[in-house]
């Protein structure tokens, strides 16, 4: 079960001519994550207002220095570890804080405040307090962090506007605040790349098809069992990537299991499709992921840590599976879950779940504690 190969058959539905070398939104945007994910500083505005943002966990050491230039930056941390830091602060409905830094405060501190000590603690000394920024230059910033499968969080200097074409010079790469907002929220649209047969230890009759999205993010894959027919209700599995569950068969959760029990059950039905999500760690890529497992081994659960690293309980995005899903022609499923979000997130995207198909495999005493907390506080289904 394929579709037609189309390099960059998005753009071209677009109406991009083929011979525009100029980058549109997307492009910079990814460009801009990039940057961030590399340690370089970009920039990003907001009417009069404009900032050079820089990752606390990549920037250099170097270029820290040379920012200084502008003065103390702000610390931008998400609502999530604000919280951490401070449980004794008022509620809030904010989305981000910023926090003004000292020009005197060390990198290693900061990336302490940050998150990154072993156990992602962190002080926040006594000459820092929160400070007003604009909203839509720090949520870009956490956006592009979160983006870049960083810890959500960012340095922020404000610049003036006329500073802005001497950085352009420099090389640093700038798009306004509010596009890099819609970028990274939006759908993505994507492409298929290629596909073969591929025979496997549940079936011989298999396949693999890989999907690229528009914005060169990661790619994500169509594996289809036996013999799919898209007019009627296709056994139907959207997996999150897990390398230490799916590879190296990890006992603190159930993931290796939930893999190779949905391909059986597919093999036993006569056919199934299973989109592999290249989302790790819930969304927040493997090296965030072991430090969350690092915090549950100092005793906070799934939720805790990833609130405890800034981050919300789940960032993965399920529209990804119900736009791959609508390519292969597939409208209808039977989805092999436990979790009623990919319920709702495929039937508010145009999929038809006619039925869920428990999928309550892999429990064992390193992750019992592990699935309670996926079933009160996520809300999966384990009975």
């Amino acid at each position: 079960m394929t579709i037609p190969i189309a390099i960059n058959s998005a753009k071209t539905a677009a109406g991009l001519r083929p011979d525009t070398l100029g980058l549109d939104t997307s492009e910079k945007v990814a460009r801009l994550v990039c940057d961030t994910r590399l340690g370089l500083p970009v920039l990003v505005g907001d009417g009069v207002d404009m900032a050079v943002i820089a990752p606390v966990e990549t920037l250099r050491a170097d270029r820290f220095a040379q920012l200084l230039a502008y003065g103390a930056p702000c610390l931008v941390l998400s609502a999530r570890r604000y919280a951490a830091l401070m449980p004794d602060a008022p509620p809030d409905a904010a989305s981000a804080y910023a926090l003004a830094l000292s020009a005197a405060t060390p990198l290693d501190q900061i990336r302490q405040i940050a998150g990154g000590a072993d156990v992602a603690k962190g002080v926040i000394p006594a000459d820092v307090v929160p400070v007003s920024c604009a909203a839509p230059l720090m949520n870009a910033a956490l956006a592009l962090s979160k983006a870049a499968q960083l810890l959500p969080a960012m340095m922020l200097w404000r610049i003036p506007v006329s500073a802005r074409d001497t950085l352009l010079r420099q090389g640093l790469a700038y798009v306004a605040a509010q596009a890099v907002l819609d970028e990274l929220s939006s759908a993505r649209d994507f492409g298929a790349v290629s596909a073969a047969a591929l025979p496997m230890v549940c079936s011989a009759a298999g396949s693999v098809q890989i999907f690229r999205p528009d914005n060169g993010g990661p790619e994500h894959y169509a594996i289809t069992i036996g013999t799919v027919n898209p007019d009627q209700p296709v056994l139907t599995r959207l997996h999150s990537a897990c390398f230490t569950g799916d590879v190296l068969g990890s006992l603190k959760c159930d993931c290796g299991p939930q893999l190779h029990a949905a391909l059986d059950a597919m093999a036993q039905a006569g056919g199934g499709v299973l989109i592999y999500l290249n989302q790790e760690g819930r969304g927040i890529g493997l090296a965030n992921k072991m430090r969350a497992y690092a915090l549950q081994d100092a005793g906070l659960d799934t939720v805790q840590a990833n609130h405890q690293l800034g981050f919300e309980d789940d960032e993965r995005d399920f529209r990804v599976g119900a736009t791959m899903l609508s390519m292969l022609g597939i409208a209808q499923v039977r989805l092999l879950t436990n979790n009623p979000a990919k319920m709702r997130i495929l039937a508010s995207h145009g999929v038809d779940v006619v039925e869920r198909v428990p999928l309550q495999v892999g429990k064992t005493r390193q992750n019992a504690h592990y699935l309670a907390t996926k079933a009160l506080k996520s809300g999966h289904i384990l009975t």
